[in-house]
């Protein structure tokens, strides 16, 4: 069953104010409360994109990522960096003379 997507748009805002009253009292680094509201928050916000979506095939401009998701690519584009300098080494280098 689709959600309402004016009730999700709403569940969507009031997680956005607890996120900033959470930050703006926030205790330490790791504060539960704020890392309490910021998984609400992503909650909130892929409810009410994908009722959007259910209803009027419309979604936001936004994307929420998995960090490791984000870690992997990093990892296989600095892969990537790596093997063209090496190619570009091995391009630069004087040839061997030949005998």
């Amino acid at each position: 069953m689709a959600s309402d997507p004016r009730a999700a748009l709403d569940r969507f805002v009031s997680a956005l104010q607890r996120h900033f009253e959470a930050a703006a009292s926030r205790r330490s680094e790791l504060d539960p409360t704020v890392v309490d509201a910021y998984d609400e928050l992503a909650a909130a916000f892929v409810a009410y994109d994908d009722a959007l979506f259910d209803a009027f095939d419309e979604v936001t401009p936004f994307d929420l990522t998995d960090e490791d998701e984000d870690d992997d690519e990093y990892d296989e584009d600095e892969a990537d960096e790596d093997e063209d300098e090496a190619d570009e080494d091995e391009t630069d280098a004087d040839p061997a003379p030949t005998l």
